[in-house]
């Protein structure tokens, strides 16, 4: 029975210490330049540190948002987090100190323009 309790103990602590690692991703600022709507699928073309990327998501899905330009925050998810098979990143307003405090705005697939 103690062997059960130390068990769940630490799986507890392991789930509780492992999804603050999701928290622990830098916020990096971002501009949307263009967004677009292509079958279905929000585009918006962004720069991120002098690079041209691109956020996508399935309109329709709660977390699909298309955005205005302007300025905003980023945060990478982690590996094997987030609704899309690829880098998926949440965005918030330009002027978040907390993804944990902070109203996320939407979440995408992160790929490079190319």
């Amino acid at each position: 029975m103690r062997k059960g309790i130390v068990i769940f103990l630490l799986l507890a602590l392991f789930l509780v210490f492992g999804t603050d690692r999701v928290w622990a991703e830098e916020l990096s600022p971002i501009t949307v330049k263009n967004q677009e709507l292509n079958n279905g699928v929000v585009i918006l073309e962004i720069l991120k540190a002098g690079k041209v990327y691109e956020l996508r998501c399935n309109r329709g899905f709660s977390a699909c948002t298309p955005l205005s330009n302007g300025k905003y925050a980023m945060v990478e998810l982690p590996k094997n987090f987030g609704m899309y098979v690829c880098r998926n990143v949440d965005v918030y307003p330009e002027s978040t100190a907390s993804p944990e405090t902070a109203k996320r705005l939407g979440q995408y697939c992160l790929t490079e323009k190319q």
